[in-house]
């Protein structure tokens, strides 16, 4: 086992480089970032399909300390977002610090070393003083539990696993599910394939994407100006805070806008009245992720393309039965989404006297700030519960947390035996009143989502990013045990 090291960070996509960033700025250097993949970048590394781009503007969409101002479209493409990640891990020299195919199965507290030890798929075992989770809430992909799914005779795979070498000419190409990802390659799809049926189990809120690329001119002057891009993005920024996150908290006005942005969105791209029906929610706008596409709707008014919302009843070799009958498929593209909860459920995490971190979050997972929890010194985690956003940028939130981490690192390093744990009851308090305010917000006002886990919604930050953002500013040692 080598010498132990300060700080372990778990996944190199934009959470675990920010963190990295971090502690590089602070003079901190003997840490590592564990990517169980071949290449860094995350969630912008695995979704590759057709149409994979940012449902928030590029403008707010780079790091603060690293403002990217030559993107090619004002929503960015996965692409150019993947080579971001890759550029500014070469720029801030971080690739020294990443090592690639290194999968985490286990991390356990070592109580009197005050170290934690994690185990490595090919049972190489690592220590550090701190661990860092970076894994994200969007990683693992969620295949729908549908009778019969594997018997399925043609290609089958979800979104995020995309096969490139598949042609869509002249096929009937069958979709299960209707969300963020498949709005944006269901167009793509659409163009190509002889058939292509969507199989809706609820139907979405979607605003429509008013995208373009940028002009040369327009690049020449963000690049030789940055403070407009700078501007660009303060309005982006205010503009979410100030019109999204009131309709999220509940306020009329500013929700029925947004309803009636979406609606308007869908009644100029599809004439016939039954389909409309069929792609209008019977929830309220923003219980569920509001999705921001373009050419969607249009690609649903495309002769080749059938909307069905009968219930699947289970797949067989030939295609998909459903409660109407059956439709053949020559190609399945799952885009069901991923399995955020429960939160780190592919690492077997103990901590103080062996507690399991998945029986602490038995009904729910719950963090102070987000980023600490009790009986697991040491430990802590970036984009973690209650932290998810439904109005603005993940990366505003990421920044704000990495900054607060590097401070309680520093605080902690200058103890004897350099541990930090959050206090029970400072815990307990922050997580009460979370869930007193989240009870209040319109994720609250549907019976199921991603963002709930156990009836408690686990994911979702209740607050605007300014009010989290101040929060994380300074840290506090009066809310930890230091050590």
């Amino acid at each position: 086992m080598t010498e132990p090291l300060d700080c372990l960070i778990i996944g190199a996509g934009f959470s675990g480089l920010c963190m990295a960033s971090m502690l590089q700025r602070r003079g901190m250097h003997r840490f590592v970032l564990l990517e169980q993949a071949a290449e860094l970048g995350g969630t912008w590394r695995d979704n590759h399909y057709p149409g994979a781009e940012c449902d928030v503007p590029s403008a707010l969409y780079s790091y603060s300390f690293d403002n990217k101002t030559d993107w090619d479209y004002q929503w960015s493409e996965q692409p150019q977002i993947l080579s971001y990640i890759r550029s500014v891990a070469h720029r801030r020299d971080l690739e020294r610090h990443i090592r690639c195919n290194c999968r985490v199965i286990a991390a356990n507290y070592q109580e009197e070393a005050g170290l934690w030890q994690v185990e490595l798929a090919d049972g190489e075992l690592l220590q550090a003083r701190f661990l860092v989770s970076a894994v994200g809430q969007l990683h693992r992909p969620h295949i729908p539990d549908i009778a019969g799914l594997g018997d399925f005779g043609g290609p089958c795979f979800h979104s995020s696993r995309w096969d490139h070498n598949i042609s869509f000419i002249g096929k009937t190409v069958g979709v299960i599910g209707n969300a963020a990802s498949a709005v944006q390659f269901i167009p793509h799809v659409a163009e190509k394939a002889s058939q292509l049926k969507i199989f809706q189990r609820s139907a979405n809120w979607v605003s429509e994407k008013r995208d373009r690329p940028y002009r040369d001119w327009e690049k020449t002057l963000l690049r030789c100006f940055p403070f407009i891009k700078k501007a660009a993005r303060l309005k982006t920024y205010l503009r979410n805070e100030m019109f999204v996150y009131p309709a999220m908290r509940g306020n009329r006005l500013m929700a029925k806008l947004i309803r009636l942005g979406c609606l308007a969105y869908l009644d100029r791209s599809i004439d016939d009245a039954e389909l409309r029906r069929k792609l209008t929610p019977d929830y309220p706008v923003g219980a569920k992720r509001i999705l921001v596409a373009s050419g969607y709707y249009e690609a649903l008014a495309r002769d080749n393309v059938t909307l069905l919302t009968d219930t699947i009843t289970r797949v067989d070799a030939a295609g998909v039965q459903t409660e109407a009958g059956h439709v053949a498929c020559d190609i399945l593209i799952l885009g069901t989404g991923f399995v955020t909860n429960p939160f780190l459920s592919e690492i077997e995490v103990t901590g103080r006297r062996a507690k399991r971190l998945a029986d602490h979050w038995q009904v729910g997972a719950t963090a102070y700030l987000g980023v600490a929890t009790n009986a697991f010194p040491n430990l802590f985690f970036l984009y973690g519960p209650n932290t998810n956003l439904g109005h603005n940028s993940i990366l505003l939130m990421v920044e704000a947390q990495a900054k607060y981490l590097v401070q309680a690192i520093a605080a902690a390093m200058g103890g004897k035996n350099a541990t930090i744990e959050v206090l029970r009851d400072v815990e307990r308090r922050y997580n009460e009143a979370l869930q007193r305010r989240l009870n209040g917000m319109v994720w609250n006002r549907i019976d199921a989502s991603w963002y709930k886990s156990g009836g408690l919604i686990t994911n979702n930050w209740p607050g605007s990013v300014g009010e989290y953002r101040r929060a994380m500013k300074r840290f506090d040692p009066a809310d930890y045990l230091l050590s």
